[in-house]
């Protein structure tokens, strides 16, 4: 019982977090850009010092990035209200013409569901389908694709298993190899795991609240994310 209101009140946080950054995300051009950030608190963390995920891609490219990921956010969030203010994944691409979409997701819609991170398989199932190929997550890739952007999907790195959402892993790690074969069949979009140069083992890794990324580990992350959209991408930097 303790975990779990922990866990609640850690989600409460977040959520508030989230109305306060909405109004602080990067203003997206009208008609699109180079590369834009979707997410949640992963991806967002470390960005009131310049130094999240998206600010690292940036700066290691030296390319315009906008971040509109959103700490607290669902892939598919229910409320009308809390996703027309950024808590819903899919609300937060603005529109136009984007190079590269790079995205998380999928963690909150477990945490922040009546399963609180247990028998979870069914919110996993309606993200993306046992078959990997349809679901709210292909879905909403697919309608990127038809833009001209490319996708890259970042998996989320284990936990140290001290953090809020460490009942999620099973789940996450199910939903996530769906995300890896729907993305090794689908041309131009790219899965790539941040538990790659994440090592769970180093305290320094992570926040003090023992679930975010550290500025240390925002830097590998977005240094690995980076690298790989050179490597994908015919453009000479």
């Amino acid at each position: 019982m303790t975990k779990i209101i922990a866990l609640r009140t850690r989600l409460f946080l977040m959520l508030f977090a989230g109305l306060v950054l909405t109004a602080c995300t990067d203003a997206a051009p009208k008609n699109g850009g180079d590369i834009l950030v979707l997410g949640d608190s992963v991806m967002a963390w470390n960005g009131s010092d310049d130094q999240s995920i998206g600010d690292v891609i940036g700066k290691v490219l030296n390319r315009q990035v906008v971040d509109k990921s959103v700490p607290g956010a669902k892939f598919s969030n229910d409320s009308p209200l809390f996703s027309a203010i950024g808590f819903d994944i899919r609300q937060q691409y603005p529109g136009g013409r984007w190079n590269w979409v790079v995205m998380d997701g999928g963690a909150n819609d477990l945490g922040f569901n009546d399963c609180k991170c247990g028998a979870c398989t069914p919110v996993v199932d309606r993200l993306i389908a046992p078959d990997a190929h349809s679901g709210d997550i292909p879905t909403f890739i697919e309608g990127l694709r038809r833009t001209g952007a490319q996708v890259l999907w970042m998996g989320y790195y284990a936990g140290n298993g001290k953090g809020s959402f460490e009942g999620c892993r099973d789940d996450l790690v199910l939903m996530e190899r769906r995300i890896a074969r729907y993305a090794a069949h689908t041309s131009g979009v790219t899965f790539l795991d941040a538990e790659n140069v994440i090592d769970r083992t180093d305290p320094t890794m992570f926040a003090s609240d023992n679930t975010h990324p550290s500025a240390k580990a925002s830097n590998l992350i977005g240094t690995y994310l980076a690298k790989a959209i050179s490597a994908r991408d015919n453009r000479s930097h």
